[in-house]
């Protein structure tokens, strides 16, 4: 009580001016406190609130150009499966800086993560692929993901990117320079361990004519399936990756089970079944 009566006379003491400057003072650290933690658990508030017991949202990244509407078939089979899925908005038109892309999809991931749901999975549609794999190394997806399917992704560049950097320069925004094969992102990307990745199932098909070529989706450490290699002879072009029967069924057994394991021949008609 002294003590308090002591401060007060000292206050009392101060000049007006004195007074509103230790205000001020005040004022500034304790915002500068909330800035900090705010700060602090931006990059990941989510993780330790993970319902490891709950099923996982499905995100899906639209490709470059950022059209929803080339998921808009796999992500109502995947809710039709009783899934909570949702496909990405991306900023801008989608053709700006992955790293920016990477950014926003981490918000999607850390939504639903404080909403309630278990590890995410994340699907990611040619380019998006790309910006799940930037994800995944800048936000730590291993500690908020179940896995990861990327659907024709140019996960080591594609020649028509190279193309349009070399002849269409001024068509060939950040993100297509981005997917120009030895880029400085890509470089980065493949020069990362593969021993901290969540479970990670890539599929592309052999008649891919945007992504060349087309095993540039192959990647070290994943479960690799060319589309051919199960069902042979299938006929699928990049456009259709997200909606073939297919790969629809390829998904909802990935997304449906414990574990990811590679499809075999053996189950061809079966997956396109249930993808149908």
């Amino acid at each position: 009580m002294r003590a308090i009566a002591w401060l007060r006379g000292r206050w009392s003491a101060l000049s007006l001016r004195r007074r509103m400057l230790f205000a001020v003072l005040a004022v500034v650290i304790a915002v500068a406190a909330v800035a900090g933690a705010v700060r602090a658990t931006s990059g990941s508030p989510a993780v330790a609130k993970i319902a490891e017991d709950r099923p996982g949202d499905v995100l899906l990244v639209p490709g470059y150009g950022g059209s929803t509407g080339s998921l808009s078939v796999l992500a109502a089979k995947i809710r039709a499966a009783g899934r909570t899925a949702t496909v990405v908005q991306l900023a801008g038109n989608g053709t700006g800086d992955l790293q920016v892309q990477a950014n926003v999809l981490n918000g999607y991931v850390n939504r639903a993560l404080v909403g309630g749901s278990g590890p995410v999975t994340v699907i990611g549609y040619s380019a998006g692929g790309v910006v799940a794999w930037l994800w995944d190394v800048e936000y730590g997806g291993v500690a908020k993901a179940r896995d990861i399917i990327t659907l024709g992704s140019p996960l080591h560049g594609t020649s028509l990117a190279a193309l349009g950097e070399a002849y269409v320069p001024g068509e060939c925004p950040v993100a297509c320079e981005q997917l120009v094969p030895g880029s400085a992102l890509l470089d980065r990307l493949l020069g990362t361990s593969t021993a901290s990745r969540p479970p990670w199932l890539s599929l592309w098909t052999t008649d891919d004519q945007v992504v060349q070529p087309p095993d540039s989706a192959r990647l070290a450490g994943a479960i690799n399936v060319p589309l051919q290699s199960i069902c042979p002879g299938v006929s699928i072009q990049h456009g259709q990756l997200p909606s073939t029967p297919l790969v629809i069924g390829i998904v909802l057994q990935a997304i449906g089970s414990h574990q990811l394991t590679a499809p075999t021949s053996a189950q061809c008609h079966v997956l396109e079944a249930r993808g149908t």
